[in-house]
Protein backbone atom coordinates (compact mmCIF):
# COMPACT_ATOMS: atom_id res chain seq x y z
CA UNK A 1 0.00 0.00 0.00
CA UNK A 2 2.85 2.36 0.86
CA UNK A 3 4.43 1.70 -2.57
CA UNK A 4 1.10 2.43 -4.25
CA UNK A 5 0.84 5.72 -2.39
CA UNK A 6 4.35 6.63 -3.57
CA UNK A 7 3.43 5.87 -7.17
CA UNK A 8 0.25 7.94 -6.92
CA UNK A 9 2.20 10.81 -5.43
CA UNK A 10 4.76 10.68 -8.27
CA UNK A 11 1.94 10.65 -10.79
CA UNK A 12 0.33 13.66 -9.11
CA UNK A 13 3.61 15.60 -9.09
CA UNK A 14 4.21 14.74 -12.74
CA UNK A 15 0.73 15.92 -13.72
CA UNK A 16 1.16 19.08 -11.66
CA UNK A 17 4.38 19.95 -13.45
CA UNK A 18 2.77 19.34 -16.82
CA UNK A 19 -0.14 21.59 -15.80
CA UNK A 20 2.27 24.29 -14.67
CA UNK A 21 4.25 24.15 -17.91
CA UNK A 22 1.58 25.73 -20.12
CA UNK A 23 1.38 29.04 -18.23
CA UNK A 24 5.19 29.08 -18.07
CA UNK A 25 5.42 28.82 -21.86
CA UNK A 26 2.75 31.49 -22.22
CA UNK A 27 4.70 33.76 -19.88
CA UNK A 28 7.70 33.33 -22.18
CA UNK A 29 5.59 34.52 -25.11
CA UNK A 30 4.44 37.58 -23.16
CA UNK A 31 7.87 38.28 -21.69
CA UNK A 32 9.70 41.13 -23.41
CA UNK A 33 12.94 42.59 -22.24
CA UNK A 34 13.34 46.34 -22.59
CA UNK A 35 15.31 47.11 -25.73
CA UNK A 36 16.53 44.59 -28.27
CA UNK A 37 17.21 41.01 -27.22
CA UNK A 38 20.86 39.98 -27.76
CA UNK A 39 21.85 37.36 -30.31
CA UNK A 40 23.56 34.30 -28.83
CA UNK A 41 26.13 32.17 -30.64
CA UNK A 42 27.60 28.89 -29.39
CA UNK A 43 30.80 27.74 -31.11
CA UNK A 44 31.53 24.31 -29.69
CA UNK A 45 34.59 22.08 -29.84
CA UNK A 46 34.49 18.33 -29.33
CA UNK A 47 36.74 16.44 -26.92
CA UNK A 48 39.06 19.21 -25.72
CA UNK A 49 40.48 20.37 -22.41
CA UNK A 50 41.74 23.96 -21.98
CA UNK A 51 44.77 23.10 -24.13
CA UNK A 52 44.82 26.53 -25.78
CA UNK A 53 47.40 29.28 -25.93
CA UNK A 54 45.15 31.67 -24.01
CA UNK A 55 45.11 29.15 -21.14
CA UNK A 56 48.91 29.16 -21.04
CA UNK A 57 49.56 26.02 -23.10
CA UNK A 58 52.96 26.52 -24.81
CA UNK A 59 52.33 23.81 -27.43
CA UNK A 60 48.94 24.98 -28.70
CA UNK A 61 48.71 26.90 -31.97
CA UNK A 62 45.47 28.84 -31.48
CA UNK A 63 45.89 32.44 -32.71
CA UNK A 64 42.17 33.03 -33.38
CA UNK A 65 41.05 31.78 -29.97
CA UNK A 66 43.88 33.67 -28.27
CA UNK A 67 42.82 36.88 -30.00
CA UNK A 68 39.18 36.23 -29.09
CA UNK A 69 40.15 35.69 -25.44
CA UNK A 70 41.44 39.25 -25.32
CA UNK A 71 37.88 40.38 -26.11
CA UNK A 72 36.21 37.89 -23.74
CA UNK A 73 36.14 36.49 -20.23
CA UNK A 74 38.18 33.34 -19.80
CA UNK A 75 36.62 30.82 -17.39
CA UNK A 76 39.28 28.65 -15.75
CA UNK A 77 36.94 26.31 -13.86
CA UNK A 78 34.27 25.15 -16.32
CA UNK A 79 33.24 21.48 -16.20
CA UNK A 80 31.10 19.02 -18.09
CA UNK A 81 28.72 16.81 -16.09
CA UNK A 82 30.00 13.66 -17.79
CA UNK A 83 33.22 12.73 -19.54
CA UNK A 84 31.40 12.02 -22.80
CA UNK A 85 29.22 13.89 -25.27
CA UNK A 86 25.64 12.51 -25.21
CA UNK A 87 24.90 12.74 -21.45
CA UNK A 88 26.63 16.12 -21.42
CA UNK A 89 24.58 17.39 -24.37
CA UNK A 90 21.35 16.24 -22.72
CA UNK A 91 22.31 18.32 -19.69
CA UNK A 92 23.31 21.35 -21.77
CA UNK A 93 19.97 21.18 -23.57
CA UNK A 94 17.72 20.85 -20.54
CA UNK A 95 19.49 22.43 -17.55
CA UNK A 96 19.02 19.06 -15.80
CA UNK A 97 21.60 16.49 -14.68
CA UNK A 98 21.49 13.52 -17.04
CA UNK A 99 21.46 11.02 -14.18
CA UNK A 100 18.24 12.63 -12.93
CA UNK A 101 16.27 12.45 -16.22
CA UNK A 102 17.38 9.09 -17.62
CA UNK A 103 19.86 10.27 -20.27
CA UNK A 104 23.00 9.20 -18.40
CA UNK A 105 23.90 5.97 -20.24
CA UNK A 106 26.11 6.61 -23.26
CA UNK A 107 24.33 5.58 -26.47
CA UNK A 108 20.71 4.48 -26.23
CA UNK A 109 19.87 3.96 -29.91
CA UNK A 110 22.47 1.30 -30.70
CA UNK A 111 21.68 -2.33 -31.51
CA UNK A 112 25.01 -3.58 -30.17
CA UNK A 113 23.94 -4.18 -26.56
CA UNK A 114 21.97 -7.48 -26.40
CA UNK A 115 21.26 -7.22 -22.65
CA UNK A 116 18.99 -4.22 -23.24
CA UNK A 117 15.34 -4.88 -24.20
CA UNK A 118 15.92 -2.87 -27.40
CA UNK A 119 17.45 0.41 -28.60
CA UNK A 120 15.52 3.23 -26.95
CA UNK A 121 15.18 6.95 -26.53
CA UNK A 122 15.08 8.28 -22.99
CA UNK A 123 11.82 9.82 -21.79
CA UNK A 124 12.57 12.75 -19.45
CA UNK A 125 9.91 13.97 -16.99
CA UNK A 126 7.12 15.88 -18.77
CA UNK A 127 8.21 19.32 -17.58
CA UNK A 128 11.68 18.96 -19.11
CA UNK A 129 12.23 20.87 -22.36
CA UNK A 130 15.18 21.87 -24.49
CA UNK A 131 15.81 25.50 -23.58
CA UNK A 132 15.72 26.51 -27.26
CA UNK A 133 11.94 26.02 -27.10
CA UNK A 134 11.70 28.86 -24.58
CA UNK A 135 13.85 31.02 -26.83
CA UNK A 136 11.70 30.27 -29.88
CA UNK A 137 8.58 31.24 -27.97
CA UNK A 138 10.29 34.52 -27.08
CA UNK A 139 10.86 35.27 -30.77
CA UNK A 140 14.33 33.82 -31.33
CA UNK A 141 15.38 32.05 -34.51
CA UNK A 142 17.16 28.88 -33.33
CA UNK A 143 19.56 26.99 -35.60
CA UNK A 144 21.92 24.08 -35.02
CA UNK A 145 24.80 22.92 -37.24
CA UNK A 146 24.30 20.11 -36.58
CA UNK A 147 24.94 17.76 -33.63
CA UNK A 148 22.07 16.82 -31.32
CA UNK A 149 22.79 13.50 -29.55
CA UNK A 150 20.44 14.32 -26.66
CA UNK A 151 19.42 10.66 -26.11
CA UNK A 152 15.72 11.64 -26.25
CA UNK A 153 15.63 12.04 -30.03
CA UNK A 154 15.69 15.32 -31.92
CA UNK A 155 12.22 16.80 -31.33
CA UNK A 156 10.95 18.89 -34.24
CA UNK A 157 9.82 21.51 -31.72
CA UNK A 158 13.38 22.50 -30.76
CA UNK A 159 14.98 24.05 -33.84
CA UNK A 160 13.92 26.31 -36.68
CA UNK A 161 16.77 24.74 -38.66
CA UNK A 162 18.86 21.70 -37.68
CA UNK A 163 21.19 20.35 -40.37
CA UNK A 164 24.68 20.67 -41.76
CA UNK A 165 25.05 24.29 -42.77
CA UNK A 166 22.30 25.69 -40.51
CA UNK A 167 23.15 29.35 -39.95
CA UNK A 168 21.84 32.53 -38.35
CA UNK A 169 21.75 34.11 -41.83
CA UNK A 170 18.56 32.19 -42.66
CA UNK A 171 16.43 34.06 -40.10
CA UNK A 172 13.97 36.86 -40.76
CA UNK A 173 15.41 40.36 -41.07
CA UNK A 174 16.09 41.74 -37.59
CA UNK A 175 15.05 38.57 -35.77
CA UNK A 176 17.27 37.72 -32.76
CA UNK A 177 18.99 34.37 -33.05
CA UNK A 178 20.43 31.55 -31.01
CA UNK A 179 22.82 29.57 -33.19
CA UNK A 180 24.98 26.52 -32.45
CA UNK A 181 27.88 25.58 -34.72
CA UNK A 182 29.76 22.44 -33.75
CA UNK A 183 33.33 21.69 -34.83
CA UNK A 184 33.93 17.95 -35.17
CA UNK A 185 37.56 18.19 -36.31
CA UNK A 186 38.66 17.84 -32.66
CA UNK A 187 36.62 14.67 -32.03
CA UNK A 188 38.63 11.64 -30.84
CA UNK A 189 37.82 9.80 -34.07
CA UNK A 190 39.82 12.39 -36.02
CA UNK A 191 42.96 11.58 -34.04
CA UNK A 192 43.03 7.96 -35.15
CA UNK A 193 42.33 8.53 -38.85
CA UNK A 194 44.97 7.04 -41.16
CA UNK A 195 47.99 9.33 -41.11
CA UNK A 196 48.10 11.24 -44.41
CA UNK A 197 50.73 13.78 -43.41
CA UNK A 198 53.22 14.33 -40.66
CA UNK A 199 51.89 16.02 -37.54
CA UNK A 200 52.48 19.77 -37.54
CA UNK A 201 52.91 19.81 -33.78
CA UNK A 202 56.31 18.50 -32.75
CA UNK A 203 55.61 15.34 -30.70
CA UNK A 204 58.84 15.90 -28.78
CA UNK A 205 57.57 19.27 -27.51
CA UNK A 206 54.69 17.71 -25.55
CA UNK A 207 54.93 17.06 -21.81
CA UNK A 208 52.97 13.83 -21.44
CA UNK A 209 50.76 13.13 -18.41
CA UNK A 210 52.62 10.77 -16.06
CA UNK A 211 50.10 7.95 -16.54
CA UNK A 212 51.04 7.39 -20.21
CA UNK A 213 53.93 5.25 -21.43
CA UNK A 214 56.32 7.58 -23.23
CA UNK A 215 56.33 6.15 -26.75
CA UNK A 216 56.26 7.49 -30.30
CA UNK A 217 52.69 6.17 -30.75
CA UNK A 218 51.38 8.01 -27.69
CA UNK A 219 53.21 11.21 -28.62
CA UNK A 220 51.88 11.06 -32.17
CA UNK A 221 48.26 10.77 -30.93
CA UNK A 222 48.82 13.74 -28.64
CA UNK A 223 50.42 15.77 -31.46
CA UNK A 224 47.46 15.06 -33.75
CA UNK A 225 45.13 16.17 -30.96
CA UNK A 226 46.93 19.54 -30.95
CA UNK A 227 46.88 19.68 -34.77
CA UNK A 228 43.10 19.20 -34.76
CA UNK A 229 42.69 22.00 -32.24
CA UNK A 230 44.74 24.24 -34.58
CA UNK A 231 42.40 23.34 -37.46
CA UNK A 232 39.34 24.10 -35.33
CA UNK A 233 40.92 27.42 -34.36
CA UNK A 234 40.98 28.46 -38.03
CA UNK A 235 37.36 27.32 -38.52
CA UNK A 236 36.20 29.33 -35.51
CA UNK A 237 38.09 32.33 -36.87
CA UNK A 238 35.98 32.12 -40.04
CA UNK A 239 32.74 31.97 -38.03
CA UNK A 240 33.76 35.07 -36.07
CA UNK A 241 34.64 36.81 -39.32
CA UNK A 242 31.14 36.06 -40.65
CA UNK A 243 29.69 37.67 -37.54
CA UNK A 244 31.82 40.77 -38.18
CA UNK A 245 30.82 40.87 -41.86
CA UNK A 246 27.16 40.85 -40.85
CA UNK A 247 27.71 43.74 -38.43
CA UNK A 248 26.56 41.57 -35.50
CA UNK A 249 29.65 41.35 -33.29
CA UNK A 250 28.49 44.08 -30.89
CA UNK A 251 24.96 42.66 -30.53
CA UNK A 252 25.91 38.99 -30.10
CA UNK A 253 26.97 37.08 -27.00
CA UNK A 254 29.50 34.46 -28.11
CA UNK A 255 30.20 31.31 -26.10
CA UNK A 256 33.17 29.15 -27.16
CA UNK A 257 33.57 25.90 -25.21
CA UNK A 258 34.34 22.18 -25.37
CA UNK A 259 31.71 19.46 -24.94
CA UNK A 260 33.84 17.22 -22.69
CA UNK A 261 37.47 16.57 -21.93
CA UNK A 262 40.42 15.45 -24.01
CA UNK A 263 39.67 12.74 -26.59
CA UNK A 264 42.53 10.53 -25.43
CA UNK A 265 42.78 7.55 -23.03
CA UNK A 266 41.89 8.35 -19.39
CA UNK A 267 40.54 11.67 -20.60
CA UNK A 268 37.22 11.35 -22.38
CA UNK A 269 34.67 9.14 -20.53
CA UNK A 270 36.35 9.68 -17.14
CA UNK A 271 35.59 12.02 -14.27
CA UNK A 272 39.12 13.28 -13.86
CA UNK A 273 39.77 16.85 -15.00
CA UNK A 274 41.16 15.38 -18.22
CA UNK A 275 37.61 14.22 -18.96
CA UNK A 276 35.55 17.05 -17.44
CA UNK A 277 37.46 20.31 -17.57
CA UNK A 278 36.82 22.33 -20.70
CA UNK A 279 37.66 25.78 -22.04
CA UNK A 280 34.96 28.44 -21.86
CA UNK A 281 35.34 31.91 -23.38
CA UNK A 282 32.41 34.35 -23.38
CA UNK A 283 32.33 37.69 -25.18
CA UNK A 284 29.46 40.03 -24.32
CA UNK A 285 30.28 43.56 -25.49
CA UNK A 286 29.38 46.23 -22.96
CA UNK A 287 28.66 43.71 -20.20
CA UNK A 288 31.79 41.62 -19.59
CA UNK A 289 35.33 42.92 -19.10
CA UNK A 290 37.44 42.07 -22.18
CA UNK A 291 40.61 40.12 -21.51
CA UNK A 292 39.61 39.18 -17.98
CA UNK A 293 39.56 35.78 -16.28
CA UNK A 294 37.49 34.22 -13.51
CA UNK A 295 37.87 31.10 -11.41
CA UNK A 296 34.13 30.91 -10.72
CA UNK A 297 32.95 27.30 -10.80
CA UNK A 298 30.68 26.71 -13.80
CA UNK A 299 28.91 23.47 -14.70
CA UNK A 300 27.18 22.48 -17.93
CA UNK A 301 23.93 22.32 -15.96
CA UNK A 302 24.25 26.11 -15.61
CA UNK A 303 24.34 26.86 -19.35
CA UNK A 304 20.61 26.60 -20.13
CA UNK A 305 19.48 28.93 -17.32
CA UNK A 306 22.32 31.32 -18.19
CA UNK A 307 21.27 31.62 -21.84
CA UNK A 308 17.68 32.24 -20.80
CA UNK A 309 18.85 34.81 -18.27
CA UNK A 310 20.92 36.84 -20.75
CA UNK A 311 18.05 36.63 -23.27
CA UNK A 312 15.59 38.04 -20.73
CA UNK A 313 13.49 34.86 -20.72
CA UNK A 314 12.20 33.45 -17.39
CA UNK A 315 14.21 30.47 -16.12
CA UNK A 316 11.87 27.53 -15.37
CA UNK A 317 11.93 26.54 -11.72
CA UNK A 318 12.51 22.85 -12.46
CA UNK A 319 15.96 23.52 -13.96
CA UNK A 320 18.74 22.31 -11.66
CA UNK A 321 21.43 24.72 -12.87
CA UNK A 322 22.25 28.25 -11.72
CA UNK A 323 22.47 31.17 -14.15
CA UNK A 324 25.90 32.79 -13.88
CA UNK A 325 25.20 35.81 -16.14
CA UNK A 326 22.28 38.12 -16.80
CA UNK A 327 19.50 39.53 -14.64
CA UNK A 328 18.64 36.11 -13.16
CA UNK A 329 22.23 35.24 -12.17
CA UNK A 330 22.65 33.40 -8.88
CA UNK A 331 25.46 33.30 -6.35
CA UNK A 332 28.53 31.29 -7.30
CA UNK A 333 28.33 27.56 -6.71
CA UNK A 334 30.61 25.80 -4.21
CA UNK A 335 30.82 22.49 -6.04
CA UNK A 336 30.44 20.94 -9.47
CA UNK A 337 29.17 17.36 -9.85
CA UNK A 338 29.55 14.68 -12.49
CA UNK A 339 28.52 11.12 -13.26
CA UNK A 340 29.84 8.16 -15.22
CA UNK A 341 27.53 5.27 -16.07
CA UNK A 342 27.42 2.90 -19.03
CA UNK A 343 29.98 3.86 -21.67
CA UNK A 344 28.93 2.02 -24.82
CA UNK A 345 28.99 -1.67 -23.85
CA UNK A 346 30.66 -1.24 -20.44
CA UNK A 347 29.01 -0.38 -17.11
CA UNK A 348 30.97 1.47 -14.43
CA UNK A 349 29.11 3.71 -12.00
CA UNK A 350 31.12 6.63 -10.58
CA UNK A 351 30.03 9.93 -9.06
CA UNK A 352 32.22 13.02 -8.55
CA UNK A 353 32.19 16.27 -6.62
CA UNK A 354 34.76 19.05 -6.97
CA UNK A 355 35.40 22.46 -5.49
CA UNK A 356 38.00 24.87 -6.83
CA UNK A 357 40.84 22.70 -5.56
CA UNK A 358 39.85 19.18 -4.48
CA UNK A 359 38.19 16.40 -6.49
CA UNK A 360 36.26 13.54 -4.87
CA UNK A 361 35.26 10.33 -6.64
CA UNK A 362 32.84 7.71 -5.31
CA UNK A 363 33.42 4.43 -7.13
CA UNK A 364 30.05 2.73 -6.72
CA UNK A 365 31.35 -0.39 -8.45
CA UNK A 366 34.86 -0.67 -7.04
CA UNK A 367 35.10 -4.34 -7.97
CA UNK A 368 35.36 -3.31 -11.63
CA UNK A 369 38.79 -2.28 -12.94
CA UNK A 370 39.38 1.04 -14.66
CA UNK A 371 40.65 -0.60 -17.83
CA UNK A 372 37.53 -2.47 -18.89
CA UNK A 373 37.42 -2.89 -22.63
CA UNK A 374 35.34 -0.45 -24.66
CA UNK A 375 35.51 -1.29 -28.35
CA UNK A 376 35.30 2.29 -29.63
CA UNK A 377 37.86 3.59 -27.13
CA UNK A 378 40.21 0.70 -27.86
CA UNK A 379 40.56 1.75 -31.50
CA UNK A 380 42.83 4.60 -30.38
CA UNK A 381 46.48 3.76 -31.19
CA UNK A 382 47.71 5.11 -27.84
CA UNK A 383 45.17 2.92 -26.00
CA UNK A 384 46.41 -0.13 -27.89
CA UNK A 385 49.98 0.83 -26.99
CA UNK A 386 49.08 1.26 -23.32
CA UNK A 387 47.42 -2.16 -23.21
CA UNK A 388 50.39 -3.75 -24.94
CA UNK A 389 52.82 -2.30 -22.41
CA UNK A 390 50.62 -3.63 -19.61
CA UNK A 391 50.57 -7.11 -21.17
CA UNK A 392 54.35 -6.99 -21.41
CA UNK A 393 54.73 -5.93 -17.77
CA UNK A 394 56.49 -2.70 -18.72
CA UNK A 395 54.31 -0.19 -16.84
CA UNK A 396 55.69 1.49 -13.73
CA UNK A 397 54.39 4.01 -11.17
CA UNK A 398 51.45 6.12 -12.32
CA UNK A 399 51.40 4.29 -15.68
CA UNK A 400 50.23 1.11 -13.95
CA UNK A 401 47.39 2.65 -11.90
CA UNK A 402 44.87 2.44 -14.73
CA UNK A 403 45.34 -1.35 -14.87
CA UNK A 404 44.71 -2.00 -11.18
CA UNK A 405 42.54 -5.11 -10.66
CA UNK A 406 39.93 -3.08 -8.77
CA UNK A 407 39.27 0.53 -7.82
CA UNK A 408 39.30 2.07 -4.35
CA UNK A 409 35.85 2.95 -3.02
CA UNK A 410 36.83 6.60 -2.83
CA UNK A 411 39.40 8.85 -4.44
CA UNK A 412 40.48 12.34 -3.41
CA UNK A 413 42.88 14.59 -5.29
CA UNK A 414 44.49 17.97 -4.71
CA UNK A 415 44.19 19.31 -8.27
CA UNK A 416 46.57 22.19 -7.59
CA UNK A 417 49.48 20.02 -6.45
CA UNK A 418 48.44 16.97 -8.47
CA UNK A 419 46.70 18.18 -11.68
CA UNK A 420 46.86 14.73 -13.29
CA UNK A 421 45.08 13.13 -10.30
CA UNK A 422 47.38 10.19 -9.64
CA UNK A 423 48.06 10.64 -5.89
CA UNK A 424 44.93 9.44 -4.06
CA UNK A 425 44.57 11.24 -0.70
CA UNK A 426 41.39 9.47 0.43
CA UNK A 427 43.24 7.59 3.19
CA UNK A 428 45.45 10.51 4.18
CA UNK A 429 44.55 11.73 7.73
CA UNK A 430 45.76 15.22 6.81
CA UNK A 431 42.92 15.49 4.26
CA UNK A 432 40.15 13.86 6.29
CA UNK A 433 38.19 17.12 6.46
CA UNK A 434 38.38 17.57 2.67
CA UNK A 435 37.21 13.99 2.15
CA UNK A 436 34.24 14.35 4.47
CA UNK A 437 33.24 17.74 3.04
CA UNK A 438 33.19 16.52 -0.55
CA UNK A 439 31.68 13.14 0.30
CA UNK A 440 28.78 14.86 2.02
CA UNK A 441 28.34 17.28 -0.88
CA UNK A 442 28.23 14.37 -3.32
CA UNK A 443 25.72 12.43 -1.21
CA UNK A 444 23.53 15.51 -0.76
CA UNK A 445 23.56 16.20 -4.51
CA UNK A 446 22.63 12.63 -5.37
CA UNK A 447 19.69 12.76 -2.99
CA UNK A 448 18.48 16.17 -4.18
CA UNK A 449 18.41 15.24 -7.86
CA UNK A 450 17.06 11.70 -7.29
CA UNK A 451 20.11 10.08 -8.86
CA UNK A 452 19.19 7.05 -10.99
CA UNK A 453 22.43 5.21 -10.20
CA UNK A 454 20.58 2.45 -8.35
CA UNK A 455 17.99 1.88 -11.09
CA UNK A 456 19.09 -0.87 -13.50
CA UNK A 457 18.88 0.32 -17.08
CA UNK A 458 16.42 -2.41 -18.22
CA UNK A 459 14.07 -1.43 -15.38
CA UNK A 460 14.34 2.22 -16.36
CA UNK A 461 13.58 1.37 -19.99
CA UNK A 462 10.55 -0.70 -18.95
CA UNK A 463 9.12 2.36 -17.17
CA UNK A 464 9.81 4.65 -20.14
CA UNK A 465 8.71 2.24 -22.89
CA UNK A 466 6.12 -0.14 -21.35
CA UNK A 467 6.36 -3.56 -22.92
CA UNK A 468 9.44 -2.44 -24.83
CA UNK A 469 7.29 -0.38 -27.21
CA UNK A 470 7.98 3.31 -27.81
CA UNK A 471 4.93 5.36 -26.79
CA UNK A 472 3.43 7.68 -29.38
CA UNK A 473 2.35 11.24 -28.73
CA UNK A 474 -1.38 11.76 -29.17
CA UNK A 475 -2.47 13.91 -32.09
CA UNK A 476 -3.29 17.54 -31.27
CA UNK A 477 -6.82 18.89 -31.22
CA UNK A 478 -7.81 22.09 -33.07
CA UNK A 479 -10.41 24.41 -31.57
CA UNK A 480 -12.41 25.65 -33.38
CA UNK A 481 -12.38 22.75 -35.75
CA UNK A 482 -12.04 23.26 -39.51
CA UNK A 483 -14.85 25.01 -41.37
CA UNK A 484 -16.04 28.38 -42.64
CA UNK A 485 -15.45 31.47 -40.49
CA UNK A 486 -15.54 35.23 -40.59
CA UNK A 487 -11.91 36.40 -40.57
CA UNK A 488 -9.78 36.62 -38.55
CA UNK A 489 -10.02 33.42 -36.52
CA UNK A 490 -7.92 32.19 -33.58
CA UNK A 491 -7.23 28.46 -33.37
CA UNK A 492 -6.25 26.88 -30.07
CA UNK A 493 -4.16 23.71 -30.15
CA UNK A 494 -4.08 21.16 -27.34
CA UNK A 495 -2.61 17.71 -26.82
CA UNK A 496 -3.68 15.10 -24.28
CA UNK A 497 -0.15 13.71 -23.88
CA UNK A 498 1.48 15.17 -20.78
CA UNK A 499 4.51 17.30 -21.57
CA UNK A 500 3.96 17.36 -25.33
CA UNK A 501 5.04 20.31 -27.47
CA UNK A 502 2.95 21.24 -30.49
CA UNK A 503 4.16 22.56 -33.84
CA UNK A 504 2.13 23.98 -36.69
CA UNK A 505 2.47 25.41 -40.18
CA UNK A 506 0.35 26.68 -43.05
CA UNK A 507 3.01 25.75 -45.60
CA UNK A 508 2.39 22.88 -48.00
CA UNK A 509 4.93 20.32 -49.18
CA UNK A 510 7.15 17.71 -47.57
CA UNK A 511 9.54 19.97 -45.64
CA UNK A 512 7.66 22.95 -44.21
CA UNK A 513 9.00 25.24 -41.52
CA UNK A 514 7.25 24.18 -38.32
CA UNK A 515 6.38 26.97 -35.88
CA UNK A 516 6.35 26.20 -32.15
CA UNK A 517 2.93 26.69 -30.57
CA UNK A 518 2.70 28.89 -27.51
CA UNK A 519 -0.43 31.00 -28.06
CA UNK A 520 -3.56 30.71 -30.25
CA UNK A 521 -2.78 30.75 -33.97
CA UNK A 522 -4.30 33.78 -35.67
CA UNK A 523 -5.41 33.16 -39.25
CA UNK A 524 -6.24 36.18 -41.42
CA UNK A 525 -6.60 34.37 -44.74
CA UNK A 526 -7.96 30.98 -45.76
CA UNK A 527 -5.41 28.30 -45.02
CA UNK A 528 -4.72 24.66 -44.31
CA UNK A 529 -3.44 24.50 -40.73
CA UNK A 530 -1.12 21.50 -40.23
CA UNK A 531 -0.22 20.38 -36.69
CA UNK A 532 1.87 17.71 -34.94
CA UNK A 533 2.78 17.02 -31.32
CA UNK A 534 5.90 15.52 -29.77
CA UNK A 535 6.76 14.38 -26.26
CA UNK A 536 10.47 13.85 -25.79
CA UNK A 537 11.37 10.18 -26.17
CA UNK A 538 7.99 9.37 -27.77
CA UNK A 539 7.16 8.95 -31.43
CA UNK A 540 5.76 12.17 -32.76
CA UNK A 541 2.02 12.22 -33.36
CA UNK A 542 0.24 11.75 -36.63
CA UNK A 543 -0.26 15.02 -38.49
CA UNK A 544 -3.63 16.72 -38.13
CA UNK A 545 -4.93 19.17 -40.72
CA UNK A 546 -7.73 21.69 -40.61
CA UNK A 547 -9.14 23.57 -43.61
CA UNK A 548 -10.13 27.12 -42.62
CA UNK A 549 -12.14 29.09 -45.15
CA UNK A 550 -12.28 32.75 -44.09
CA UNK A 551 -14.73 35.34 -45.34
CA UNK A 552 -14.76 39.11 -44.75
CA UNK A 553 -17.12 40.47 -42.13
Amino acid sequence: MRDLQKCNRREFISCAFAFMLTPLLQSVVRSEKKGVRPNILWLTLEDVCPDLGCYGDPVAQTPCLDRFSREAVRYTHCFSVSGVCAPSLACLATGMYSNSIGTHHMRTRTKDFPWLPKPYEAVPPPQVKHFAEYLRLAGYYCSNDEKTDYQFGNPISVWDDCRAGAHWRNRREGQPFFAVINHIITHESQIRLPLEKKAVTDPASIVLPPYYPDTAVVRNDYARYYDNIASADAQIGRRLQELDEDGLADSTIVFIFGDNGRGLPRGKRWLYDSGLRVPLLIRWPGHLQPGSATDRLVSFVDFAPTVLSVAGVPVPKHMQGKAFLGEQAKSARQFIFAARDRMDETYDCIRAARDKRFKYLANLQPEKPYAQKISYMDEMPSMKEWRQWHAQGRLTGAQALFFSERKPEEELYDTEKDPHEVNNLAQDPAHRADLLRLRRACQRWRKEIHDLADTPEPKMIAAMWPGGIQPQTEAPTLRPAAGRFVKPVQVRLTCATRGASIVYTTELGANPHWQLYGAPVKLTTSATLRCKAIRYGYKESAEVQGEYVLQPR
